[in-house]
């Protein structure tokens, strides 16, 4: 009986979706009806491998879909060996995230690769293995039950552009077998890779130039968008797409609830385009949502989408046809740190009144940090009715937080510096770049003060925004800038490292000694994820407006949810300023419990306000 019931639920949910879901592929594979058959019968055979306590979860998930849509998550992005050291140490502190207030954790790649050929782990060489230091894939199924038992999500990356060059496919590849060579982009001369070129943007045109590598082995060129060993996938291979669906299904079986998308706008390639953001990547996109609403309705996708935004906006899809459930806001985190470098924030109510534009049920995680560096994709075309044009100012912002500007606080560095293009990302912990180590070198009480509160506000700023807050895990404990990479030679060449250091564990015990840069940290984010929670007027579907301040240094917005109203206001000036919000009536200061009137309110340097009235 139990049998019967768990084929109905598949046959159900199957036949619900069959019609696009058989139209998609079939439109895209060219009616291969062999294809479809196995694909279609994949499904079942990873639906019938879902453990009972993730089918009982997904049934939970059905009746509430909307789960992730409220105010109740607050994300935390961690390596695993630099958190704990592997999996099993994670799950031993899963108290001290819990502390943070987090309930949602994003697991950096852990999934086996080559240790000096990975770019940091993202050339999978096996989905099917946890990389050996780090645990088995049978701790990380135990980790996602505790976290579950915990109410915490877990999201893990899936790539799927590209494998490494060590994978099993690229192995046979390489041995000239045909079969897995058409699982790739070979090509025996320059010929096709040459226009290929002429087309394609380069991603890191310093560190790894071009599109194409050569295989000496197999004596051809692959294609390798990324770098040389993470070889692209051809989604044009019906082979690829069933088998990488089936590996993400199978990760979603150890209990994963986020599947992260990685370089998701780049897998589908044609020749004559850029090979970036076209219709057959929404294709392939929205297919996996399907996948993932008959197998394991209780996962998320989340698109890495790392792009202007209005190529970022596609990836929900449409109502009627969604695609991701939720994306990055990397243009808002870009924009917030313009901002502290300006000390304005003109840019920054621009590009959120674009935002909070869209349709309320778009879920975006918002962060002021992650794993990655920080690019400058700004809207310059805004920018430049300030005189800020976009070469000089990109030098500007890099020479501001890499602390070459006279009087900046920043302490960061370059990453993939380009001299021919004048451009560079950067890299740095939250804590450095808000001028926290600066301030502590200098042994200025002041300075460290100011630095403390820009700190705090910048993630208020993220946790008052509809979505999902995520912290960089040392972030909540002020971890600074580790300069230990240049010493290693596997890490040295990439400056990112400078923000993925071990975990301080001495900065986290100090994070209960009163007074400590450690302890207002982590008590501040703390009690912004405990009031967000708490409060109706953070959900996805409040209102939300920009708020005219009267002052560019000074970012003002509002909600409003159900009879609840919050004016939130963070200063960037390097000074206490005053503004004229223009509301009359009277407020409630959250943090301080006073009320005030807001008509002509004052901030400190970094301060920021939350103000609520309830009607």
């Amino acid at each position: 009986m139990k049998q019967r019931k768990k084929e109905d639920a598949f046959s159900e949910r199957f036949k619900k979706h069959e019609g696009e879901l058989k139209w998609l592929y079939c439109e895209l594979y060219n009616n291969d009806v062999n294809a479809w058959n196995y694909f279609a019968g994949m499904l079942r055979r990873m639906w019938e491998e879902r453990p009972a306590s993730l089918r009982t979860l997904d049934a939970e998930r059905e009746k509430n879909p909307e789960w992730y849509l409220g105010h109740a998550l607050c994300g935390m992005q961690l390596y695993t060996d630099c958190f704990a050291g592997n999996l099993r140490g994670v799950e031993n502190n899963l108290d001290y995230i819990a502390e943070c207030g987090v309930n949602y954790i994003h697991l950096m790649p852990l999934l086996e690769s080559p240790k000096d050929r990975s770019d940091g782990g993202y050339a999978v060489s096996d989905y099917r293995r946890v990389k050996p230091e780090l645990g088995t894939m049978e701790d990380l199924e135990r980790l996602c039950e505790s976290c579950h038992l915990d109410g915490i999500a877990v999201c893990l990356d899936f790539t799927l552009n590209h494998t490494s060059e060590d994978h099993e496919w690229a192995r046979l590849a390489r041995a000239g077998k045909k079969e897995f060579q058409d699982r790739y982009f070979f090509f025996d001369d320059k010929t096709i890779p040459d226009i290929y070129d002429s087309m394609v943007p380069q991603v890191f045109p310093v560190t790894a130039p071009g599109n194409f590598s050569w295989c000496e082995e197999a004596g051809k060129y692959v294609m390798t968008t990324f770098y040389p060993y993470q070889w692209d996938l051809n989604y044009a291979n019906p082979t690829v797409f069933n088998d990488m669906t089936e590996t993400m299904l199978y990760l979603c079986n150890r209990g994963v609830d986020v599947m992260r998308l990685d370089a998701v706008p780049y897998i589908w390639k044609s020749l004559g385009t850029n090979c970036r953001n076209l219709p057959q990547v929404h294709t392939l996109v929205r297919m996996l949502r399907i996948v993932c609403e008959i197998v394991c309705p209780g996962t998320l996708l989340l698109g890495e989408v790392v792009m202007e935004p209005d190529k970022v906006a596609p990836y929900f899809g449409t109502r009627e046809k969604p695609e991701c459930h939720m994306l990055y806001n990397v243009t808002t985190m870009a924009t917030i740190w313009h901002s502290v470098a300006v000390r304005d924030a003109r840019l920054l109510s621009h590009q959120l009144g674009r935002v909070f534009a869209l349709p309320k049920e778009y879920v975006f995680l918002n962060y002021i940090r992650c794993h990655d560096d920080i690019g400058w994709g700004l809207d310059y075309g805004y920018l430049s009715c300030f005189g800020m044009q976009e070469i000089p100012h990109k030098k500007y912002l890099n020479d501001f937080f890499t602390g070459k500007w006279q009087g900046s606080f920043s302490r960061g560095e370059l990453y993939n510096d380009d001299p021919r293009l004048m451009d560079a990302r950067l890299c740095g912990t939250a804590a450095s770049l808000c001028g926290i180590e600066s301030a502590r070198k200098a042994g200025n009480k002041e300075l460290i003060e100011t630095a403390v509160r820009r700190d705090i506000m910048l993630h208020a700023l993220v946790f008052t925004l509809s979505g999902i807050p995520v912290l960089y895990s040392g972030d909540e404990i002020g971890q600074e800038n580790d300069y230990s990479y240049t010493a290693d030679p596997e890490k040295a060449p990439d400056s990112r490292y400078i923000h993925r250091g071990l975990f301080d564990r001495e900065k986290a015990a100090l994070r209960l000694a009163d007074g400590t840069i450690e302890n207002r940290l982590f008590s501040a984010l703390s009690a912004l994820s405990d009031k967000r929670k708490g409060m109706g007027v953070f959900d996805n579907r409040a209102d939300t407006w920009v708020i005219d301040t009267q002052n560019p240094a000074v970012f003002g917005m509002g909600r409003y949810y159900e009879g609840e109203k919050l004016l939130a206001f963070f200063n960037f000036g390097d000074g206490a300023e005053t503004f004229s919000p223009g509301e009359k009536e009277t407020y409630e200061n959250l943090f301080t419990g006073e009320k005030t009137d807001a008509d002509s309110l004052e901030l400190p340097a970094g301060g920021f306000a939350w103000l609520r009235k309830k009607y």
